[in-house]
C-alpha cells in the first residue's frame, strides 16, 4: 500500500481532521489523525493490517509469537495485526497509570512480540508498552504502527515499521503560530491530559 493509498483510506473515513488539536504528547497541531475512524470499518482495518504485515521484514514476521498493543488506541489495529499474522493479540492498559497486562492476558517467557500502535508521535506510550511487555516476560522484537508522526526521529529501542510517515508540524504550547493560538484546542484522543 502506497502512502497515497493509506491517506486515501484516512480521507474516505473522514479520519484526517483539520483544526487546532491538543495531542496526548502535550503538543499542538493543525492536523489530527483519528485512527478510530479509519479502523471502524472492519474491511478497511483488515486491509491496513495486512499492509503493515507486508511491510515487516520476512525474518521478523516469521518469528512473531504474539501481538501486543497499548489500550486504547492500539486495540483495534493490534487485533487486526494478530489476524493478519495468525497469532494471538492482546493489549496492555493503564488501570493505575502504568501499562500492564490484565484480563487474564499473559506471555510465556521469551515470547517474541510485535508491539503495535495506531499513531506514534513522541514514542512515550510505545516505550512504556514495550517495558510492560518485557516485564511480563515477552521479548519485543519489533514495533509497528499505522502512522509515524515523529518525523522519523522516534527511537523505540527496537526496529520500527510504520505504514506511513506523516510529518504534520507540532508545536509546544509556548510556540503556537497565530492561527492556532486564535482558536481553542480540541483534545480528540482517548487519554486524559496530564
Amino acid at each position: 500500500m502506497t502512502e497515497e493509498e493509506v491517506l486515501a483510506e484516512f480521507r474516505a473515513s473522514k479520519a484526517l481532521l483539520e483544526g487546532h488539536f491538543l495531542l496526548s504528547s502535550g503538543r499542538h497541531s493543525a492536523h489530527y489523525l483519528q485512527c478510530a475512524r479509519v479502523l471502524m470499518n472492519p474491511a478497511r482495518a483488515a486491509r491496513l493490517a495486512v499492509a503493515i504485515a507486508a511491510n515487516l521484514p520476512h525474518d521478523i514476521r516469521k518469528q512473531i509469537d504474539k501481538v501486543v498493543s497499548p489500550a486504547m488506541g492500539g486495540v483495534i489495529i493490534g487485533q487486526e495485526m494478530g489476524r493478519a499474522l495468525q497469532v494471538d493479540a492482546m493489549f496492555v492498559e493503564r488501570p493505575t497509570g502504568t501499562f500492564e497486562l490484565r484480563r487474564g492476558f499473559s506471555l510465556e517467557p521469551g515470547d517474541k512480540v510485535l508491539m503495535v500502535e495506531d499513531v506514534v508521535t513522541t514514542g512515550l506510550s510505545s516505550r512504556e508498552a514495550i517495558k510492560a511487555i518485557e516485564e511480563a516476560g515477552g521479548q519485543v522484537i519489533a514495533a509497528a504502527s499505522l502512522v509515524d508522526r515523529s518525523a522519523g526521529s522516534v527511537d523505540l529501542g527496537v526496529p520500527f515499521f510504520p505504514l506511513v510517515a506523516l510529518n504534520f508540524p507540532t508545536y509546544a504550547p509556548d510556540e503556537l503560530p497565530a492561527e492556532l493560538a486564535a482558536s481553542p484546542a480540541i483534545k480528540p484522543g482517548s487519554r486524559a491530559q496530564a
